[in-house]
């Protein structure tokens, strides 16, 4: 920031009010305070013409349209100011004459605008116009100002998140600020939340490799229609398009142009192809593509979808404007030709030569260098060789991938749209999967080449019709399904085809016998500015990762994600899928992943498979969605509301209704994480009802089938202290699963037994209850019942409970109890709640009870604890509050006049 500072700016002619002010290369904004994100006001530098003093301290920032006035705190702070704003001025005027009328085009907001229009935002009176601009929001007064580019504020979307909150509203979440918009209509409000998420992607791209290749003139305008700073490219054609054009040649096929982003597909940019493009140019390219256009089919940036369309079919397919080689229609002298120019740095010939018909694989007659890419190989023009790796397959399929794997074999093979297989026979070399007529043919029917493969699928067996079946989806949105009657067969083509498009620094995944594998983006952690390429592996419930520079990452359980969910899909990109995942150890935080693929045909399907392993998969334990400490989350929210809202009176020995029982069940057992209990809308009695439904029905049961005959045979042994070994060393025994399990509903029994004078449930009723329930015994064996009264009795001995632990059990239950007696002597307002706040960090020293009610405040909050700790507030300190959620994996800071519940 070149200058920043404090002035007065007027509300009006004869007020003053004061403003932090901040100037930079393209904004003069004043904010209402340093501490601020968001400006009052803004003024692009572009449209100052005249800078002067008027006075005493003031000076004038006069615009186009529209005069500034502003006072400084002194004249030597007023003349710097002038200094600074009149340099800047002066800058933009003397670039002026460089830039052609196409780029000062772009200095209109409207042309720059994806989006426009007016929506209502809350904290204004009246509506705003909002404008989504690329990486940036814009808003508005009004469309007058939005002409004159006097603006109130932007919105940098690499720190944005947009979500839809109904049917009209949705808010763009920032760190600093939450902005509440609301449309006139649910189409109006789509259409907002698709262009916001699209200027997410935008700004969340790298622009390194753009600004490289616009270093070159004729680059920084679209090829095809001259729109400016274009951000997409044909890697084979070597000519930068905009985003309009690039939808069109993806129309053409891979086979014709290769399509890429100069911001998003970092992998692709190595250095040779950045270089090419920078020596090659729009130029070079049209000298030879465009070398006859006239004016009249001619397209320009305002061009429509069918106008782009007719034009790049005709220059790129057709060749009707390229400019012919001498050679065209002699195959033999152009591919002797084509052999010539590759060992010279003549790109425009070899250019000319290969889209005029020359070979990239004719035969050079030297048996030491067979092809006219190992030609230039030897003669060491790498750019010529970048040149016709790219073009390998220009006007066909297939091509060069990573691996170096061979097989053949004959396979079924079809596009999933047909209705029925078709038998091809099929080879994997040199990085090509080529499928034939027959295994005579010579000439292949299609060409995968590997390098173009994002996703292998491994199908359940008959999954098709037919014994095995895999599916291999490529970059061109095109799905090909694979199948063979032997399952050994096909483990060995998937296994092949899997080492040939795998980089090799994720080969580890290869070992996993995986049902879905590819590349993906995902941003997590602490880089969540830029998504980073990685490998994925689905086995069962759990993703494996191999991150971009080649290390494994922690596996995830899917069954154990805390939160999963799709964000909406941005104009011409794949959504996102985000996923809260628990701590990959004790004391580790947890983390957040938000995974987007390379097309969104393939994504859909890692949607639809993640998904898949994340719910429940049927009624035993393992099967359930989990918590991070391997108890289900059914139980875990059942137990949960019971302790916040059941205490009372009946619980566990009233029946609830049991069709909502039924219905809760259902709901829980399909996706507890998207079901939160209520109170008001369920009743205790139905949620107790679940939780003993849900264990009596469990397969297996919660004591196994295997020991639960030794649990209730240790009931009979009279010493205490053996009885007690015994249980010990039988819960040693139980799966995991079931050890946590039964030591999370054990110690929620134990603290219902604390309140039995309120509900009657002491110890023995509640194993009268739960005895039969658990030994799926239907109330048979009354030994049943004596291991439950045993565990809760016995629950510190048995299951080994620490002091630590069970001074916060004790804290819990004590504040409950007293939250209940201020309750009942009705001296606790309603909504009064016991919150539990730490000071500085999660301590068990640092650990305050308090009494929050419905009216308290940040502030308040903040008093009280500081109060109690004896800490005395300092004048230049300062404190917040924070609210974390029950997981600890998100945080925001509460405003301080904002209510704490």
């Amino acid at each position: 920031i070149p200058s920043n500072g404090s002035l007065r700016s007027p509300a009006r002619s004869y007020i003053y009010q004061k403003r932090w002010v901040k100037l930079d290369a393209d904004y003069l904004r004043y904010f209402d305070s340093e501490k601020d994100t968001y400006s009052k006001r803004l003024i692009p530098v572009s449209s100052i013409s005249r800078v002067s003093s008027i006075g005493d301290q003031k000076f004038e920032v006069v615009t186009n349209n529209r005069n500034f006035v502003f006072r400084a705190e002194n004249d030597a702070d007023r003349n710097e100011w002038i200094r600074t704003l009149q340099q800047i001025a002066e800058e933009r005027k003397s670039k002026a004459p460089e830039r052609t009328s196409m780029s000062l085009a772009t200095d209109s907001a409207t042309e720059l605008a994806d989006k426009s229009g007016f929506l209502e935002l809350r904290g204004f009176k009246h509506k705003l116009f909002v404008v989504v601009a690329g990486d940036k929001v814009f808003l508005y007064k009004n469309a007058e100002d939005y002409r004159l580019r006097i603006g109130i504020t932007y919105i940098e979307m690499n720190v944005g998140n947009v979500k839809e909150v109904d049917r009209r509203g949705f808010d763009l979440t920032t760190p600093y600020r939450i902005f509440s918009f609301s449309a006139d209509s649910e189409q109006e409000k789509e259409e907002w939340v698709e262009a916001m998420q699209q200027s997410i992607t935008e700004a969340l791209s790298n622009t390194e490799v753009a600004e490289r290749i616009w270093a070159v003139e004729s680059n920084r305008f679209c090829a095809d229609c001259g729109s400016p700073k274009p951000d997409w490219a044909s890697i084979n054609l070597c000519v930068v398009i905009c985003k309009r054009c690039a939808g069109e040649h993806r129309g053409l096929g891979p086979g014709i142009t290769k399509v890429r982003s100069l911001k998003m597909d970092r992998k692709v940019w190595t250095e040779e192809l950045i270089e090419l493009f920078q020596q090659f140019g729009n130029m070079m390219a049209n000298q030879f593509w465009a070398a006859n256009v006239p004016p009249s089919e001619a397209i320009s940036p305002t061009s429509g979808s069918q106008e782009r369309r007719r034009f790049v079919i005709a220059k790129y397919r057709e060749g009707k404007y390229r400019h012919y080689h001498p050679l065209f229609g002699n195959q033999e002298e152009l591919d002797r030709a084509l052999c010539a120019a590759v060992t010279t740095s003549d790109l425009a010939e070899t250019q000319a030569l290969l889209f005029c018909g020359a070979s990239v694989t004719c035969d050079t007659g030297d048996p030491q260098c067979p092809t006219p890419l190992a030609l230039a190989e030897r003669s060491g023009q790498r750019l010529q060789m970048e040149f016709l790796l790219h073009n390998k397959t220009s006007g066909g399929c297939g091509g060069v991938g990573h691996g170096v794997g061979q097989s053949s074999g004959r396979l079924l093979s079809a596009l999933l749209c047909c209705a029925e297989f078709s038998r091809r026979w099929c080879t994997l070399q040199d990085g090509v999967l080529s499928y034939y007529e027959n295994d005579r043919n010579t000439v292949p029917n299609g060409e995968i080449r590997v390098e173009e493969i994002v996703c292998l699928v491994n199908n359940p067996l008959h999954a098709h019709g037919i014994e095995s079946t895999f599916e291999v989806y490529t970059e061109a949105e095109r799905l090909y399904l694979f199948g063979l009657e032997s399952p050994d067969s096909a483990q060995e083509w998937l296994k092949s085809i899997a080492k040939s498009f795998v980089h090799p620094r994720a080969e580890e995944l290869l070992a996993l016998d995986f049902e879905r594998l590819g590349r993906l983006h995902y941003k997590g952690g602490l880089t969540l500015e830029r998504a980073q390429e990685g490998w994925f592996a689905l086995v069962g419930s759990t993703l494996h990762v191999c991150s971009e520079d080649g290390r494994r990452q922690e596996p995830l359980q899917l069954r154990k994600l805390q939160e999963l969910c799709e964000y909406p899909c941005p104009a011409g990109r794949s959504p996102w899928l985000g996923g809260r995942c628990p701590p990959a150890e004790p004391r580790c935080a947890g983390r957040t992943l938000y995974i987007q693929g390379e097309r969104k045909l393939d994504f859909l399907g890692w949607v639809h498979a993640i998904q898949k392993a994340a719910g429940s998969s049927g009624n035993t334990l393992l099967e359930q969605q989990m918590t991070e400490s391997d108890v289900p989350l059914l139980v875990d929210r059942c137990i949960d509301y019971i302790t916040q809202c059941g205490m009372g009176q009946g619980i566990y020995r009233k029946s609830g209704q049991n069709s909502k029982t039924t219905s809760l069940l259902e709901m829980l057992q399909r996706d507890a994480r998207r079901v939160r209990l209520k109170e008001g809308e369920h009743q205790v009695d139905d949620v107790a009802n679940t939780l003993k439904r849900f264990f009596r029905d469990l397969g297996d049961g919660l004591f196994t089938r295997r020991w639960a005959p030794d649990w209730l045979r240790a009931t009979a042994l009279e010493d205490e202290e053996a009885k007690i070994g015994k249980y010990r060393q039988l819960l040693a025994a139980l799966p995991p699963v079931n050890r946590a399990t039964l030591k999370a509903l054990i110690n929620h029994l134990f603290r219902v037994q604390c309140f039995s004078g309120e509900n009657q449930m002491n110890t023995h009723n509640l194993a009268i209850v739960f005895g039969p329930t658990l030994f799926q015994t239907d109330g048979k064996d009354y030994k049943a019942g004596r291991v439950v009264e045993d565990l809760i009795s016995h629950y510190v001995e048995i299951f080994n409970v620490n002091d630590q632990e069970m001074k916060k059990q004790q804290d819990e239950i004590t504040a409950i109890m007293k939250m209940r007696e201020a309750s009942s002597s009705g001296t606790q307002q309603a909504g009064d709640f016991i919150c539990t706040v730490y000071l500085e960090e999660k301590k068990t020293e640092t650990e305050q009870h308090v009494k929050v009610s419905t009216t308290m405040t940040a502030e308040e909050l903040i008093f009280e604890i500081l109060d109690r700790r004896k800490i005395v507030m300092k004048e230049k300190d300062y404190w917040s509050c924070f609210e974390v959620n029950e997981r600890e994996e998100a945080e925001r800071p509460l405003h301080y006049l904002e209510k704490v519940l």
